[in-house]
């Protein structure tokens, strides 16, 4: 696929742009110049093309160690992906000293340049502008306006040259349906077997990395792709945008989601750092599994776990990677710290597989990855109904549920209705009088059963058609 790079200096609406080409809001966008630090990319569309398109940090005149000269390091990285650069400055400031530096760092890339004059949605303030980057000697500039769609046929026409003649296409990851309106029409069919596409190896699995701030979650996707994809750094909060990074692991296709560090919402004030946060939690509504990262000195604070319970309710398989491992004391204590957590703090999910690594040093970083597999298998467990149906009236047998008004509540039907996570859908006699302490009996049993570790699992009640009415 024909990949396009989107460079310039800090604030000239790279990233407008960016989620212009996308079609969706992908990028933070800010008036704060810097926001973005990390290269990011997506599949985005002009017209009838489709391309890869790929954000980047400003171009800084920075080559040490600092934020600045790393996110410089990054912009190279995403450049030597593209195919093509579409140059952009601001047609309101007009041609800057550091526009005019950085074109010369571009030409010297070899390959092809297409100049692009921003924020030109009012010709009478931009008409200068335009006007100036003919000195840069890209050919003509393309006035556009990235905030209002303003331009882009004319990018397009820019464009047509350096396109290949046929465009690959990706396919999409569809979206589970879970509207359960219809399904009281299954009770009684022991033959039932929901109908749901069967898992494709060729489609990645989507893992998203998230913890709190400074936890060495980039860092930890760095280490899985033996690359500096991202930035990292001692800095807290350097990640902002959700970085996407393809990738394979025993001959099976991941997308790798790298996302900003989420702290207490209280403490949440900066409007770049909740948009941050933001676009975490739609990364973790993407994902199929999710890695929560924690560091080894403290193990599940109350963020951790709250961040532990939004994964679980939003029916993500989760895996947990306990990191700096190699900078823990005392580890037996830390350890059994951590499973009393598991057992206290998230009984809701039982046996929730999690592995000690240091992202660091590159340690454990393999078995992490063979839990996340694991867990995906787990997630897209399947239990045939007749089986289902046997084990319910053994669970009811050997411990009824509570007499309603001196009568029984009978558990008259049990089916799976999806996987992603196991759902399952039981039909009783009065679902109002059913107790959540039996209700969770039958999850247990179910848990334990079928070996459905580690996984959240719903059950949804339903009542029982009258066979008299």
């Amino acid at each position: 696929m024909f990949s396009l790079a989107i460079i310039g200096r800090p604030n000239v609406g790279k990233s407008t742009l960016f989620n212009r080409l996308a079609g969706k809001k992908l990028a933070i966008v800010d008036d704060t110049p810097g926001v973005t630090r990390d290269w990011r990319e997506a599949e985005g569309h002009l017209f009838d093309r489709t391309m890869r398109i790929i954000d980047t940090a400003g171009l800084e005149e920075n080559f040490d160690d600092s934020i600045q000269g790393r996110m410089r390091r990054q912009t190279e990285a995403a450049l030597a992906q593209a195919d093509a650069i579409l140059f952009v400055i601001d047609g309101r400031e007009g041609l800057t000293p550091m526009d005019q530096h950085f074109a010369g760092f571009l030409r010297r890339q070899k390959k092809p340049i297409i100049l692009a004059v921003n924020k030109c949605e009012n010709q009478k303030t931009s008409i200068s502008g335009v006007g100036e980057a003919y000195a840069l000697g890209f050919g003509e500039p393309i006035p556009i306006s990235a905030e209002h769609g303003v331009g882009m046929e004319d990018l397009y026409h820019a464009l047509s040259p350096h396109f290949p003649d046929e465009d690959e296409e990706e396919e999409a990851l569809a979206e589970d349906n879970e509207n359960f309106d219809n399904i009281d029409v299954i009770e009684g069919d022991e033959d039932f077997e929901f109908e749901q596409e069967e898992d494709d190896p060729e489609r990645p699995i989507k893992i998203a990395i998230v913890g709190r701030p400074n936890v060495g979650k980039s860092t930890l996707l760095n280490a899985i792709v033996q690359d500096e994809r991202v930035m990292t750094g001692p800095e807290a909060g350097i990640t902002r945008d959700a970085i996407t990074v393809d990738w394979q692991y025993e001959g099976r296709k991941f997308k790798l989601v790298d996302t900003a560090g989420m702290r207490r919402k209280s403490r949440v004030q900066d409007n770049i750092e909740r948009m941050s946060v933001d676009d975490t939690l739609r990364a973790i509504r993407l994902a199929q599994v999710v890695i929560l990262v924690l560091d080894g000195n403290a193990i599940f604070e109350k963020q951790d776990l709250q961040i532990a319970e939004h994964i679980i309710d939003e029916g993500r398989a989760l895996v947990v990677a306990v990191n700096k491992w190699d900078c823990v004391e005392d580890r037996t204590d830390a350890r059994e710290e951590l499973e009393h957590k598991f057992e206290t703090s998230l009984a809701q999910t039982k046996d929730v597989p999690y592995a000690t690594i240091s992202a660091l040093n590159g340690k454990n970083i393999d078995k992490v990855l063979y839990k996340a597999l694991q867990t995906y298998d787990v997630w897209n467990k399947r239990v045939p109904t007749g089986r289902l149906n046997r084990w319910l009236a053994m669970m009811e047998s050997r411990n009824p549920a509570p007499l309603v008004a001196g009568r029984q509540n009978r558990m008259k039907y049990i089916a799976q209705i999806k996987t992603r996570p196991p759902t399952f859908a039981l039909w009783v006699s009065r679902p109002d009088k059913l107790p959540a302490a039996y209700k969770r009996y039958i999850i247990n049993g179910l848990r334990k059963d079928y070996d459905i570790p580690g996984v959240p699992i719903r059950l949804l009640v339903r009542r029982s058609k009258n066979p008299y009415a």
